[in-house]
Parts: structure tokens; C-alpha cells; sequence
């Protein structure tokens, strides 16, 4: 990290998502802390300023004992929303001194893409990209979970070939409570048995496992179209449980995306 942003504290990633914004505190090139919210619908300059300073407030309550980075001299921020990108790069510039970084058009990724229109890749497609080159190569298929559930396919020489853009676990399950009106909201967890004995029951089967099986059957008719085998990694909300009951042998990684919006951080730092 070049001397004038060590000098101000850490270099901050946010990935503001449809649902949860994911605030993420590098120091030193590793990422020493992280911290979720909720994404808010409608959200102020201010309102988005006191999410950053109610992070690194929580981090100088922890940091003399510790000696974890409590501030941030500068940073980097993927939004998905695109009503709210402008407020969080001004909430962030106010918070760190200068503009931050914004993934988009124009910033340099290192990405090699076959996608008929780069510019479309959304932001949060591109750091899980960065960093799963970075840290797995290829052949790869990311999955990230969050509002919608995101493939990602990688071949073996490392270039991004396209994906998939379905309905989140969330979004289905929000979905199917709201328009059948006998339907409870569930918990989404896995119940014990896919035969569902009760109506919760069968409402997590249906949404958590049918979500389970849509993956499986999706990365499997990838495979076939890669003709090879390839690493699965799976990242976004409870990547741990998603992973651990696909039929593939997946890895669960929670903190692609933030370290993806390092390493496009550190390609595209600038001199303070």
C-alpha cells in the first residue's frame, strides 16, 4: 500500500449488494476486519457515512487490544445499485479524503473476457472474478449467493467465458410466501429429510433444496459444455452450508468478492 494511504489507516472494500452491503478493512494487504448491513432502498450521503464510521468506530473499540486498523485512507467500491454507487463514492470520499475507486467501465481488471459486451459484467461479477484468477486459475465455476445466484465459468486458460444469472434462495422463498397466501416464510435451512412432514417443512425443501439441486444440475451441464472438470467455488450468503450439501465438491470462500475489490484496488491504486 504506497505510503500515503498506510500512513491515513487500512484501504476499505464495500460491495453494496441488492440486499446486504459488505464493508471489508485491508491492512497491509490482508483483509483484518469485515462488517454487514443492510442495504437500504433510499439512503443519504449521510446515512451511508454513519455505516463507514459505525464499522471503523466498532474497530478502535477493539483495536487497543488488538492492534487492529481503525481508519481508512482510501477505498474501493462495487454497487449494484445504481441509484446509490454516486452516494456511497461521496460518503466514502467524505470519510477517507478522496475519491474512491469505482468498479466499473474503465477500470482496469485483468480480466480476459469472451462476454459479447464487458461493460455488462456487473461489478460484483468482476471482483469475484479478480480474485478467484488470482487465487484458484482455472478451470473454475463461482457461484456467488446473494438477491440473484451468480455463475461465473473460467476455462483452463484463465478466461472468463460467461454465466448464469438466476433468482437468489431469498428472492424464491420471498416469492413463493407473498404469492401463495397458506405459505409461511421459513427459516433457510436444509430440513431434515426432503420429504417435507409439515408445511415448513416442505417449503424448505422445496426452496433450499430445489436450490441445491438447481446448482448441481447447472454446474453439471456447464461441465458438459467445458468438457473438463473444474474447481467449484461458491461465495455469498451461507456459502459454508450451500457447499457443504451440493453433490460437487465445492469450496466455500465468504470473502471473494472483498478480496476481489482489493486486487482491483491494487491494480488501479493511484499516487495520493
Amino acid at each position: 500500500m504506497e505510503a500515503g494511504v498506510q500512513d491515513a489507516g487500512g484501504m476499505l472494500a464495500v460491495d453494496v449488494g441488492n440486499t446486504v452491503t459488505r464493508l471489508g478493512l485491508f491492512a497491509d494487504g490482508a483483509l483484518a476486519a469485515t462488517w454487514e448491513a443492510t442495504t437500504a432502498e433510499h439512503l443519504t450521503v449521510d446515512e451511508a457515512r454513519l455505516v463507514v464510521t459505525g464499522f471503523l468506530d466498532a474497530l478502535a473499540r477493539r483495536s487497543a487490544d488488538e492492534g487492529a486498523p481503525s481508519s481508512a485512507g482510501d477505498a474501493i467500491v462495487s454497487c449494484v445499485v445504481p441509484d446509490l454507487t454516486d452516494v456511497w463514492a461521496s460518503a466514502l470520499r467524505a470519510e477517507c479524503g478522496r475519491r474512491p475507486l469505482v468498479v466499473g467501465p474503465g477500470l482496469k481488471t485483468g480480466i480476459r473476457m469472451r462476454y459479447r459486451d464487458p461493460a455488462e459484467v456487473g461489478p460484483d461479477r468482476v471482483a469475484d472474478l479478480a480474485a478467484a484468477l488470482a487465487d484458484y486459475g482455472g478451470p473454475l465455476v463461482v457461484v456467488d449467493l446473494g438477491t440473484t445466484t451468480n455463475f461465473e465459468v473460467v476455462d483452463a486458460e484463465g478466461t472468463f467465458l460467461g454465466g448464469i444469472i438466476a433468482p437468489g434462495l431469498a428472492l424464491g422463498a420471498k416469492a413463493l410466501a407473498q404469492a401463495a397466501a397458506r405459505l409461511p416464510h421459513v427459516e433457510l435451512k436444509a430440513p431434515a429429510s426432503v420429504i417435507g412432514t409439515s408445511t415448513r417443512e416442505a417449503v424448505q425443501a422445496g426452496v433450499v433444496m430445489g436450490e441445491v439441486a438447481r446448482i448441481d444440475g447447472l454446474v453439471d451441464m456447464v461441465l458438459a459444455e467445458l468438457g473438463c472438470e473444474a474447481e467449484v467455488v461458491v461465495t455469498g450468503a451461507n456459502a459454508a452450508a450451500m457447499a457443504a450439501l451440493l453433490r460437487h465438491d465445492a469450496r466455500a470462500d465468504d470473502t471473494l468478492t472483498l478480496r476481489g475489490l482489493h486486487r482491483l484496488y491494487e491494480l488501479n491504486r493511484r499516487k495520493p
